[in-house]
């Protein structure tokens, strides 16, 4: 569970900082027109006036929840060990199979320690969006 929540914090603490330096998708986030760089950042997002539409939280989620069942799952049950989706659909390996076994640990150790870093992380963004002010190379929150 650890690894999932690393993996999980990685993506919004990265996601958190790029939307902040004011990188949006093109194009519209509803059919009324409205453009995702409208859509403002951290808690404001999800709660208050400019937020993403409710269904659009809906179809994140439930999209989510389906990656979770069906793509990013131990398919034949031949995992080494927690988090290892190698054998998914896709198959993607990126030569996992190459490196010997002080390789793999070393590996998995990073991955571990940098999801607990962001874990770390994006917990000290969301704080800081509830408290407001501002932060180096974050800005203003």
């Amino acid at each position: 569970v650890e690894i999932k929540h690393g993996r999980i914090a990685q993506l919004a603490f990265l996601g958190n900082i790029i939307t902040r330096a004011g990188v949006h998708l093109n194009g519209a986030i509803d059919l009324s027109g409205r453009q995702f760089s409208d859509v403002p950042n951290g808690f404001d997002a999800l709660y208050g006036p400019d937020a993403i539409p409710r269904s659009g939280l809906l179809q994140i989620v439930l999209f989510i929840g389906w990656l979770e069942l069906f793509v990013m799952r131990d398919v034949a049950g031949t995992g080494e060990f927690p988090g290892d989706f190698r054998n998914m659909p896709l198959g993607i390996d990126f030569g996992w199979d190459t490196l010997n076994d002080e390789q793999k640990y070393q590996k998995r150790a990073i991955e571990l320690n940098n999801g607990r870093a962001a874990m770390m992380g994006i917990l000290g963004l969301a704080v800081h969006d509830q408290l407001g002010g501002t932060l180096p190379i974050v800005g203003e929150m």
